[in-house]
């Protein structure tokens, strides 16, 4: 086990470099799959596995780095689910009736985004009990000093002093998210990568000790780059952030969203170009543009020529509103109408548990339990 661990590492170093060639190049495509010589466009009977938090409504960033991806990978693959993680949500106390909300404003801005029931499984995660199951299983599979070393527990639970049980386990709960589907590839951004690689060990281990079953899933990187906090480009836009004006959610009226690009913070050159490095903001907004447009970052930076950066955020502001409006209103019809997100949700669990029942029944068979 320990030498299994030890080869993961330099696929993880060629991720991270593969990645951060994506995102020095204007590919064409938003996506590109690692662990493999597999295109995003082969095997349109895999299966692709994702969730989110039900943190409410998503932001921009959210939008660009992921969503849009997800919408995109329902004309790939043959199978695809999409599950609001509310187990996940659990390892931080949540208010009860807030939580219910947040998984329905949730569904509504999926749906809004593009996610399509007819062509995509979406569910909560919590519906199909299935997932914690085989998340338990695999937690006796796996080692306590294995989750001490992902980078995320070191993170949260430094923030918070001692983290609790389940925010230790909680990457256990994604690989059992993940294999309990037989998943072949799974959207991720970089932070997440060796939590997907803790799946594939998972899939290994289970499968030495119980015969070939699980498939070793693979990553499915955005080439998008992040989008950073429109007031501390050092950092990237989050929901949590305290300054008001740092981010902008899918539900920001066209007046906000002007308001928050144009209190950006950019610097003292007026000039339109794009360097991360020495120009964080305006190279944020450039990159935001970038992807709200379809256009590449020196098609952006050409169109820039000759205005200054004020003028460069009305641009922006336009982009942005012209391609979150019709989700805005989308999101807000959707959230008037609780029983047909509440019908989508049931129906999507139904679907998964189909999936999910055989996997686990036979994942039962194999550990002795049937």
């Amino acid at each position: 086990m320990v030498l299994r661990y030890k080869m993961a590492l330099p696929c993880r170093r060629n991720v991270k470099s593969l990645f951060q060639f994506i995102l020095k190049t204007n590919l064409p495509k938003r996506l590109l799959c690692a662990g493999g010589n597999v295109n995003v466009k082969d095997p349109p009977g895999g299966r692709v596995f994702s969730g989110i938090q039900p943190t409410g409504v998503p932001h921009l960033g959210n939008y660009l780095g992921a969503l849009e991806s997800w919408v995109s990978l329902q004309d790939v693959y043959g199978s695809v689910l999409y599950s609001i993680v509310d187990l996940h949500a659990i390892t931080q106390p949540q208010d009860p009736t807030l939580l219910r909300q947040n998984v329905l404003d949730m569904a509504a801005s999926l749906l809004a985004c593009g996610i399509d029931p007819e062509r995509s499984i979406l569910f909560q995660q919590s519906q199909v009990a299935e997932h914690a199951e085989l998340s338990w299983i695999l937690g006796c599979l796996t080692s306590m000093p294995r989750l001490r070393h992902l980078p995320q527990w070191k993170m949260k639970s430094k923030q918070k002093n001692e983290g609790s049980v389940g925010l230790y386990t909680y990457p256990v709960l994604q690989a059992a998210d993940i294999l309990l589907y037989k998943s072949s590839h799974v959207p991720v951004g970089e932070d997440q990568v060796q939590h997907l690689e803790l799946a594939q060990d998972l899939a290994r281990v289970f499968n030495h000790h119980y015969g070939e079953f699980f498939p070793e899933p693979r990553a499915l990187l955005s080439s998008t780059r992040k989008v950073k906090s429109l007031r501390d480009p050092s950092s990237k836009m989050s929901k949590s952030d305290p300054q008001k004006h740092a981010t902008i959610n899918l539900t920001d009226s066209p007046d906000d969203i002007v308001l928050k690009i144009r209190r950006a913070v950019t610097d003292f050159t007026s000039e339109v170009t794009y360097d991360p490095d020495t120009r964080p903001g305006v190279s944020n907004l450039v990159s935001v543009h970038s992807a709200v447009t379809g256009l590449s970052v020196e098609e952006v930076v050409q169109q820039a020529q000759g205005i200054d950066t004020a003028r460069y955020k009305q641009l922006v502001a336009e982009a942005v509103v012209q391609r979150l409006e019709p989700i805005r209103l989308e999101i807000q019809r959707l959230k008037e109408n609780r029983d047909h997100l509440e019908k989508v949700l049931a129906q999507g669990a139904l679907k998964a548990r189909e999936l999910a029942s055989p996997v686990l029944k036979e994942v039962r068979q194999r550990v002795g339990f049937n």
